[in-house]
Parts: C-alpha cells; structure tokens; sequence
C-alpha cells in the first residue's frame, strides 16, 4: 500500500488493525459497484479507500457502522414493550373479574397416584430375565 496514504490515514483512524479493517471493506464495497468520492487516478481499489479516509469524503465512524452491521447475522430490533392499557383498549387481551388474564393457559395438573397404587404398581412389574451374557 501507498505509505503516504497510511500515513495520512493515522491521524483520522488512531489504531492501524481498525484502518487496514475500514480500508479493506471499502474497497470490498468499490469493488462490488459503490461509488467512490474522490478520483480515481489510476489507483487501485485499497488506495481509493485509503485516500476516501484520509481526505474525510468519509467517515471512519460511518465505515465502522456499516462494518459492523455488514458481519453481524442476526440483527436484533430492539423494540418498545406494548402498553398492557392499549392492548385493552384494543380488545386484545381480555382480562377476567378477578383481575387474571382470560387467554392465558391454565394451569397444567398432573395425574395423582397414592401410595398405595404405586406399590401395587411396582408389584405387578415383572423383573427381566437373567442371562449368561453379564
């Protein structure tokens, strides 16, 4: 690369891993059809990108921005909680007398087994067979 052009960079981008990260995926996005904010000059697409840092046509904020969000996967929208009062409002809850949600689901109860059936139960299991193989 163009030294003058790190150079020149170093005082925009202070950590030089994070301006070859910056200049790389801009040149990765000249080279995929961006247009680019100063002239070319028969320069290849990592120097463009240096000289667009250097000369501030960009911001290094912005690239970093953009950076970010072109390697993340899943991006997360971070949005507010429905007000309880408008979903009323709204008819979309229905809420009983007694103050309990009406849609929510009930509560699941489980079969009850004495203690007594259970031993009957135990009781009637058959052991498995022995075999010669343990």
């Amino acid at each position: 690369m163009a030294r003058v052009t790190v150079e020149d960079c170093i005082d925009k981008v202070d950590n030089r891993f994070e301006l070859v990260l910056l200049a790389s995926h801009r040149a990765r996005q000249i080279s995929q059809g961006a247009s680019i904010t100063i002239d070319r000059d028969n320069d290849k697409n990592p120097v463009v990108a240096l000289r667009e840092i250097a000369d501030e046509t960009l911001s290094p904020d912005d690239l970093k921005e953009d950076l970010i969000h072109s390697l993340q996967k899943h991006v997360e929208v971070d949005e507010p909680e429905p007000d309880p009062a408008s979903l009323i409002a709204a008819g979309g809850v229905s809420v009983a007398a007694d103050g309990e949600d009406e849609d929510a689901p009930e509560t699941v109860s489980f079969d009850q087994m004495s203690e007594e059936e259970l031993l009957a139960g135990i009781e009637g299991l058959v052991p498995p067979e022995k075999s010669d193989d343990y």
